[in-house]
Parts: structure tokens; C-alpha cells; sequence
């Protein structure tokens, strides 16, 4: 299965602490963030990765080229930014596979992938997500469920318990061609959200490690959580 990293976020809350590199190229214990999400699919043989890139986008090229611990890396370059719905769209031009695995450059998800794609091959979903549980939060909107498919989405608000978009999806390669899709548009708000009654979405339960580091608290946390992790 092929991956796309949506890696072409202004980083625009980041930049008090990150200014000169796009938000995924933050530096994380001395390491790109990026790199730690690639070594994420390495650990599950994913072997082919696009990156969609914008802001910056030479950083990432100049440090990552076109390989990375056993991932060929294809570049897709906004040169004005197309939302994540475009991105996306743009992206799959250079996806060979039927299905696609769909990461964002700046959230790092700890899911067992084998078990997500399993999950998403056997119930015959158009789009699954995989899904973190979390307790006494307001910063993101949640995720309605029954049983395992999603049912709706929430706006952010205080919520003791829920479950948040982790952001890790995947996607049957032929969705996005069903609908009369803008060139710039947000794959949450124009497919998850607007067209869930015509989609079959189904969600993916994790209690694996989560983390975004688009505010500069979640980003220090970062710094010796992430490195943790990949050194255990």
C-alpha cells in the first residue's frame, strides 16, 4: 500500500519556537518530525510515500531526496496551497496502489498499521480512520460512532470523553473521483463531513501513542516522548 504525507503546513502557531523550515521539518530531539513518521511506515514495510509539500518545500527535498531507510519518496508540489482535500487529489497522480494510506506531516499516531489495514480490507469501507481515544479535552472535534462507522462529526467543545480524528486514514483510490471536487478544497470538511451519508467511513479504535506538535506545548512534549519511542 502506497502513503501520502500531507507535508505542506505554514506552521503558522509554531512559529515562535519553529520559523525557517515548514512545520513537519520542526526539529524533534535533533531530527526532522518528518523523518520519525517515515521511519513509522519503514517499520511496517510501507515502501512507497508521496509527500505533498509546499511552504518550503526545497527543505524537505534537499534533506530527504528521493529515500529514505528502504521508502521511495515521490514529491507533489502546490505551488499555491490546495487544502488537504486538494493535496490529496493532486498526490494521486503518483499512487500505484488500489489503497491509500493518508498521514498529516504533523501528527504522529502510533497505530498498528497491519491491524488498521486489515480492519479497513475486511469491512469493505470507502474510507477508514483511525481513531484516539481522549479524556477532558476542548482543543479537538470529535468523532461520533456506532459500533465501528462513523456516524458524525462534532465542532470542537469541552467533552470529558471521546474520540478525536488521530489523523491517519485510508482511502479507496477511486473515491474522490465520484464527486465534482474543486481544485482546492478540505478533504475533512468536503468529504468526511459533507458526504459521510454517501460514503461508507469506518473508524479504527487506537490507545497508541498520540501526538501534534502544531502548538508549541504538544511540540516540547515532543521532544523526548517521540524520541522515546523510536528508541525502544
Amino acid at each position: 500500500m502506497d502513503a501520502i504525507i500531507l507535508a505542506g503546513g505554514f506552521g503558522t502557531r509554531l512559529r515562535s519556537v519553529v520559523s525557517d523550515v515548514p512545520k513537519p521539518m520542526a526539529p524533534v530531539a535533533n531530527k526532522p518530525f518528518l523523518s520519525y513518521l517515515l521511519q513509522y511506515l519503514s517499520n511496517y514495510e510501507i515502501e512507497n510515500v508521496v509527500l505533498c509539500t509546499g511552504y518550503k518545500h526545497e527543505v524537505i527535498e534537499n534533506y530527504f531526496s528521493t529515500d529514505f531507510q528502504n521508502i521511495n519518496i515521490k514529491y507533489s508540489i502546490e505551488e499555491t496551497p490546495l487544502g488537504t482535500g486538494g493535496a490529496i487529489k493532486k498526490a494521486l497522480q503518483l499512487i500505484e496502489s488500489e489503497e491509500i494510506l493518508i498521514l498529516n506531516g504533523d501528527t504522529l499516531f502510533n497505530v498498528d498499521l497491519s491491524e488498521f489495514i486489515h480492519q479497513h480490507l475486511t469491512s469493505n469501507a470507502d474510507i477508514s480512520i483511525a481513531l484516539k481515544q481522549l479524556t477532558s479535552y476542548d482543543r479537538y472535534g470529535s468523532v461520533i460512532m456506532s459500533g465501528n462507522k462513523v456516524v458524525g462529526f462534532e465542532e470542537k467543545k469541552y467533552k470529558d470523553d471521546g474520540y478525536i480524528n488521530g489523523g491517519i486514514y485510508i482511502v479507496n483510490k477511486g473515491i474522490l473521483d465520484n464527486f465534482n471536487l474543486p481544485k482546492t478544497f478540505s478533504f475533512e470538511k468536503e468529504i468526511l463531513e459533507s458526504r459521510l451519508n454517501e460514503l461508507d467511513v469506518n473508524g479504527y479504535k487506537s490507545s497508541s501513542y498520540f501526538i501534534d506538535i502544531g502548538i508549541p506545548e504538544d511540540y516540547e512534549k515532543s521532544q523526548k516522548e517521540v524520541k522515546e519511542l523510536f528508541d525502544e
